[in-house]
């Protein structure tokens, strides 16, 4: 694994969505979510079955990491800070520092980020982050992909659709922050 990258889900068409796993050269998709489908109907590329699908006819592998999916209690942490700023979850830009620190603790710390490369196939070489929010530092995506990237030495890029156009071009800094 020579590099990680970073997508959510909100934002983008499924043509968009996956053009932009193709230019950024993904050959395996690690599906964070927990819930591995997204509500409304312009993003119903996006539900396993069909996701799983239309990767394998672009030749590009799907795994589904349960452990790095938040549970529900970290869920509910996020969910209040959300209420708190009376920003919806599509809607907001971080994530509260109560989070990040529960999910550091609760997921991170028994993650074996370096024993990731061994789990994948072995010409695995740009590996894709998957989940839900349009913002990187919104995500818990950008989490994982930071320890990634500080453990195994790896490029990380979050590719971020530009509003109102097909750029994918990264415009955040390394933690995904805008």
């Amino acid at each position: 694994m020579n590099k990680v990258v970073t997508i959510g889900v909100i934002g983008y068409s499924a043509d968009e969505f996956f053009a932009a796993l193709q230019n950024a050269g993904v050959d395996t998709l690690i599906d964070i979510r927990r819930r591995r489908a997204v509500r409304g109907h312009d993003y119903a590329f996006a539900n396993s079955q069909r996701l799983q699908a239309r990767l394998a006819e672009l030749g590009i592998r799907y795994v589904h990491r349960l452990d790095l999916a938040p549970p529900e209690s970290l869920r509910r942490i996020q969910k209040a800070a959300d209420s708190a700023a009376d920003v919806s979850n599509r809607r907001r830009l971080a994530l509260d520092p109560a989070y990040v620190d529960a999910y550091e603790r609760e997921v991170l710390d028994s993650f074996d980020a370096r024993a990731l490369p061994a789990e994948l196939p072995a010409d695995a070489r740009v590996v894709a982050l998957l989940c839900v929010e349009r913002h990187p530092a919104a995500c818990h995506r950008s989490l994982v992909a930071a320890r990634l990237g500080e453990v195994l030495d790896v490029e990380v890029e979050h590719i971020v659709k530009k509003e109102g156009t097909t750029d994918y071009t990264d415009f955040t800094d390394s933690s995904g922050n805008l």
